[in-house]
């Protein structure tokens, strides 16, 4: 397994610390992460801003520091634009992979991230599907003319669940489509992280950890002098101090024979706040406990 760390970590959302992209690497290679991840949008890796000297520049900078650009995080969603149809959104998201496939070959990066779609509405579920698929099956055969392969990341609406995950990559069926499986939306639907990573592991080029602690949430009723239960806030903390079982979700990859890249994110507001120090103490923390969990 090789620990990697992903650049919308210090990408300034959420209240967080920012870095470039140069500084990120420097900050990946400081913590001694040996691979990283980058966010392909601004003010990271953005199609708009990285000609061809500047994809050569930050390939240098992280061969300098030794540490390996592996994948490129693409942001689709490919169930958007559904109330302006004749705009063709999934023809630019498509445009859009080809050009993450351009960069992440010049950067030498083996592998591009996408998500499905959100939920449009609950009777066009079926429509959803069919046009995820479509795109992402085109995604694919487009990433594989550059020699990358595609993952997708289980994060959108569209095939969320698990078993909906397995049958949607099925159907897809395109040897250059693969799986980017992470625990987090399992844990939060209450399924068998072991069963469900050794399931998925096969298949599987990158899987990509966080963890959280559930806060529970209410509402004052006041003709009721009572509370109403809203759905639980969750906070990112360190790998291995919050909810997740990591370590089953770890113990299934490793016994369904996954020994490829284990990303780690800070993409949520981070217990701590923003700050750079409680940053790099987080991302120290959580590389460590990939050490552990996967040794």
């Amino acid at each position: 397994m090789i620990p990697t760390l992903f650049s919308v970590s210090y990408a300034g959302l959420w209240g967080q610390h920012r870095h470039d992209l140069d500084s990120f690497i420097r900050k990946a290679a400081d913590l001694g992460y040996p691979a990283v991840e980058l966010m392909a949008k601004r003010p990271h890796l953005s199609v708009l801003d990285f000609d061809k000297g500047r994809l050569e520049s930050l390939r240098r900078l992280a061969d300098s520091r030794s540490v390996e650009i592996v994948t490129i995080a693409g942001y689709t969603d490919f169930t958007s634009g559904k109330q302006c149809a004749e705009v063709p959104f999934v023809e630019m998201q498509v445009l859009y992979v080809r050009q993450l496939a351009a960069m992440a070959q010049a950067l030498g990066a083996k592998v591009i991230r996408v998500f499905t779609g959100y939920t449009t509405d609950e009777t066009g579920y079926f429509a959803d599907w069919d046009k995820c698929v479509k795109a992402i099956r085109e995604c694919a055969a487009v990433a594989g003319e550059f020699g990358v392969t595609l993952g997708v990341q289980n994060h959108h609406d569209t095939a969320i669940s698990t078993d909906a995950y397995v049958e949607f990559l099925d159907e897809v069926d395109h040897a250059n489509c693969k799986a980017m499986y992470d625990p987090w939306v399992p844990a939060l639907l209450g399924e068998d992280l072991y069963e469900n990573a050794k399931r998925l592991a096969p298949r599987m080029v990158q899987t990509t950890l966080a963890d959280y602690i559930r806060l529970p949430r209410y509402a004052y009723l006041p003709g009721l002098v009572n509370y109403r239960e809203l759905p639980a806030m969750v906070r990112a903390v360190p790998l291995g101090a919050g909810f997740l079982d990591l370590a089953g979700f770890a113990r299934g990859l490793k016994d369904g024979g996954f020994d490829g890249y284990v990303c780690y994110e800070m993409c949520s507001p981070l217990r701590g706040g923003g700050d750079e120090a409680n940053l790099d103490a987080t991302a120290s923390k959580s590389l460590d406990a990939i050490r552990a969990l996967f040794t």
